[in-house]
């Protein structure tokens, strides 16, 4: 039995693989792929993503959350007004919860100079906040008195505390992580666009298949290996007329049919 040389063996296998990876880059939908690119585009007209945006909101309630709760405590103590000249103007380290709202308006401002404003991708920012938040409760809750001070002295610094972390780990896992996986899917769509659009458009799968055979073309190729068959098995005079009959009927181009003398 006979065997293809191996040269055009992988001649083939490189036609099919360039074949079906040629179907399979046209049977993406371009429809599918401008629109997934004009929704990616949007989000950067917006200049903030959906999830960055959330962190700022988180913030944001960080700062009115701790103003909050130091306004409650400074009415409680005597009135605001009387409160906040003891803790404002006659600032003491150890009794004072002015210095506690006041790392609650750093946070706030460098975070959101940093990944609302300036549009940060990195984790410096939110390192320095959380890094300088957790230094500072800590000294202040071993040094100060504030737990003679009633609840608020444990509310306030736990709070804070919780805080900060909370929104270390939002930007760390969920905020920087989402938009890199946003933009690697942009890069990805744009460059299957590219790819569709390098395509014909009349590319199809028909284009890579033969026709079907005609009956006569059957009937005439079955009649030549006939031919050629009874050739090579007989000899003399029979193989002579055999190949004087393919001879004949080549020369009429391969039509079917034989004179009555050839018979």
């Amino acid at each position: 039995m006979n065997h293809l040389p191996e040269d055009m063996e992988n001649t083939l296998t490189g036609s099919q693989s360039s074949h079906a990876s040629l179907r399979d880059i046209h049977s993406i939908n371009p429809a599918q792929l401008m629109a997934r690119i004009e929704s990616y585009e949007g989000r950067e007209k917006k200049g903030i993503s959906d999830v960055r945006r959330t962190f700022c909101l988180f913030v944001t309630f960080d700062l009115l959350f701790v103003t909050l709760l130091w306004i409650i405590e400074l009415n409680v103590n005597g009135g605001i007004e009387n409160t906040l000249k003891k803790e404002v103007i006659h600032y003491d380290y150890y009794s004072s919860y002015f210095d506690i709202f006041l790392l609650a308006v750093f946070r706030f401002k460098v975070l959101i100079l940093g990944y609302a404003v300036c549009r940060l991708r990195h984790w410096w920012a939110i390192a320095l906040t959380t890094a300088v938040t957790s230094a500072f409760l800590l000294a202040k809750v071993i040094l100060s008195k504030l737990f003679s001070q009633g609840a608020f002295g444990y509310v306030l610094p736990i709070i804070s505390f919780i805080l900060a972390w909370i929104e270390t780990w939002f930007l760390d896992f969920k905020v920087l992580p989402q938009e890199a996986e946003e933009e690697n899917r942009l890069l990805l769509v744009q460059d299957a666009s590219e790819r569709a659009a390098l395509i014909p458009a009349g590319l199809s799968d028909g284009q890579f298949y033969s026709p079907p055979e005609s009956e006569a073309g059957r009937n005439s190729s079955a009649f030549r290996m006939g031919i050629q068959k009874s050739s090579q098995l007989s000899g003399g005079a029979a193989g002579t007329r055999a190949r004087f009959v393919h001879k004949a009927y080549s020369c009429r181009g391969g039509r079917p049919g034989l004179p009555m003398w050839l018979q």
